[in-house]
């Protein structure tokens, strides 16, 4: 098997505000389909790489290095989750072009949370990080749906099995194969039995 014969890979979008419990369910899914999938953090892209501010003032850069980034996985034969805020005010253009140009599948999720539970989440969070309500208030952007076809809303009341389970299946990644290098020829891979396989409940 291998990228030029297989099929093309799967794209998955995973938006929502802050505290909404996005990168934690991206990381999940992650996980437990294992290697040929890979994971993009907007906060790490942004903050960590590029360290930009997340501004409508400056004319960011950070839509479309995201998007590139998540292209170029996308070409390389790996499934990508690309998550984060990713307010439609300065990424949907980005997203948008970004999802019409790929060939493969995209899935695009939203994860609805009220402000009181976003922050209740944020405060119950494994890594927390050092922002205040009021902070996270500011940010705060009701239902900011990205508008593309199939945008499926995940609501408040799925809890994180449910909400894991919903994306892995409804995106198809729980029964796709990998089409990377590593998962169908590493002699490591093929020697690591603890390595997660794609979910098939």
């Amino acid at each position: 098997m291998n990228t030029e014969s297989a099929a093309p890979p799967t794209f998955v979008v995973i938006r929502g505000n802050s505290g909404s419990g996005k990168t934690t369910a991206a990381r999940e899914i992650r996980r437990r389909y294992g290697r040929g999938c890979a994971l993009l953090e907007q906060d790490h892209l942004r903050r960590i790489v590029l360290r930009e501010h997340d501004s409508s003032q400056i004319g960011p850069v950070a839509p479309a290095f995201i998007a590139a980034t998540a292209r170029t996985a996308l070409d390389l034969g790996y499934h990508v989750v690309l998550e984060g805020i990713m307010h439609t005010a300065r990424y949907a253009t980005a997203l948008r072009r970004l999802i019409d140009e790929h060939p493969g599948p995209s899935h695009v999720y939203y994860l609805d949370v009220g402000f009181d539970e976003t922050v209740r989440r944020h405060r119950r969070r494994s890594e927390p990080i050092d922002v205040t309500a009021e902070q996270m208030r500011e940010w705060y952007t009701a239902r900011d749906l990205l508008g593309v076809d199939g945008e499926q809303v995940i609501a408040e009341t799925s809890d994180f099995e449910r909400t894991v389970t919903t994306i892995l299946h409804a995106s198809g990644l729980a029964h796709t194969a990998a089409l990377t290098p590593c998962p169908l020829r590493c002699r490591h891979c093929a020697d690591d039995t603890t390595r997660p396989a794609p979910s098939t409940d």
